[in-house]
Parts: structure tokens; sequence; C-alpha cells
């Protein structure tokens, strides 16, 4: 069972599992020395990736805020920071 950084097919859920995953087979101890850093590599390389998927939909997330004149406006959630 390999789970690649590569597989951008899957979920957001989908690729978090699948380093909860990696993550309990590395903490088991019965992995071998090589198996465990290879699992880590492609941990990291999802979480990597996981990242890069939370800050893009930080990016478009939107707030709504009551402007000067009292109208309600959305603005990007960067902006607001």
């Amino acid at each position: 069972m390999s789970e690649r950084p590569d597989n951008s097919g899957a979920t957001f859920e989908e690729k978090l599992e699948a380093v909860q995953r990696m993550i309990s087979r590395i903490e088991s101890g019965t992995l071998p020395l090589e198996e465990s850093v290879r699992c880590y590599e492609e941990g990291m390389g999802l979480l990597k990736a996981l990242d890069q998927e939370l800050q893009d939909y930080s990016r478009r997330l939107t707030v709504l805020q009551t402007g000067p004149d009292g109208t309600e406006q959305e603005t990007a959630l960067e902006e607001t920071e």
C-alpha cells in the first residue's frame, strides 16, 4: 500500500487520512528503517500539498463587512487581516 504525494485526484480528507495511516505505520515501530524513511518522505510531500491546498482555500474565502456607507461588501479574507 503506497500513498503517493502526487495523488491529486484524492480529496483533502483522503490525503489527510493517508498521512494519518503513514504516521500510524511509522509509529508502530514494525517497519524497516528504509520503509519508515520512505513513508516519512511521502507523508511530508502530502503534508506540503495539503498546506498548499489550505492556502488556496484561504485565498478564496470572503467575509462580509459593513462599508462606510452602511452597505455590506464582500472582502477577501486576506484583505481583512
